[in-house]
């Protein structure tokens, strides 16, 4: 079975920040050699863009995803841990690039990579952030809480949103309703006239059938009677 498309999404962008990485990490030996490193600077700066929008597009659909109900709460939140580690690891790497690191922070990384190693060097913690430069663990534990429970109150207003949105659709679907029954009603007067109408005309008709009958019975009645008197009418 094909895997889902925000996942698949989420595989690639963490291979493009992987990618980032090494090409970090080979513009530091071009430094370290005294070459030039323009052109993989352009290259890094090009890549970097592209997993911001990346990021971006994984953080709107995941959104999406979730205000739609195509996914349970529990995925939800499980993804949202997974956007959350790429926006850390972009903020990395964008300090990476700029190499904005000093030699403490070097140190510091190394031990929270487990300097013991030596060689081996983890391409996500080469470069520290500036938000956590400084800081102890619980004070770096504070601020995650801090983070999660601004995006708690996203989701909360996001839900809100919907909230209103449902009432307005059920005050519409009412209304529709309340519209529908006076064209009902409408209707139903229109057709009563009618109705009416029709039976008025066949009463005028007939009405005028048997006025034109009394008409011509009279007629005859006077023609009967000038008959009559011509007929009696004594003459000379």
């Amino acid at each position: 079975m094909a895997p889902e498309p925000w996942l698949s999404m989420y595989d690639a962008t963490c291979q493009l920040a992987q990618d980032i990485a090494e090409k970090i990490h080979e513009r530091n030996r071009c430094q370290r050699r005294g070459e030039n490193p323009v052109k993989v600077n352009m290259v890094i700066r090009n890549l970097l863009q592209n997993l911001k929008e990346k990021v971006e597009h994984l953080k709107d659909s995941l959104l999406r995803a979730v205000s739609t109900r195509q996914i349970t709460q529990l995925e939800g939140d499980r993804r949202q841990n997974l956007v959350d580690d790429l926006l850390t690891r972009e903020r990395q790497l964008q300090a990476a690039y700029k190499n904005e690191v000093t030699e403490p922070d070097v140190i510091r990384s190394s031990l929270m990579t487990g300097g013991g190693n030596h060689g081996v060097s983890n391409p996500w913690l080469l470069e520290e952030p500036e938000e956590t430069r400084g800081l102890g663990f619980g004070e770096i534990r504070q601020q995650q809480q801090r983070i999660i429970a601004e995006q708690d109150a996203g989701l909360d207003a996001l839900s809100s949103i919907l909230s209103r949105q449902k009432q307005m659709g059920q005050d519409i679907g009412n209304e529709l309703d309340e519209q529908n029954e006076i064209i009902d009603d409408l209707t139903n007067l229109v057709e009563n006239t009618d109705d009416k109408i029709r039976n008025q005309t066949r009463r005028v008709k007939l009405v005028d059938k048997k006025s034109t009958s009394c008409g011509m019975l009279v007629v005859i009645v006077l023609l009967l009677i000038v008959i009559i008197v011509v007929a009696v009418w004594p003459t000379k």
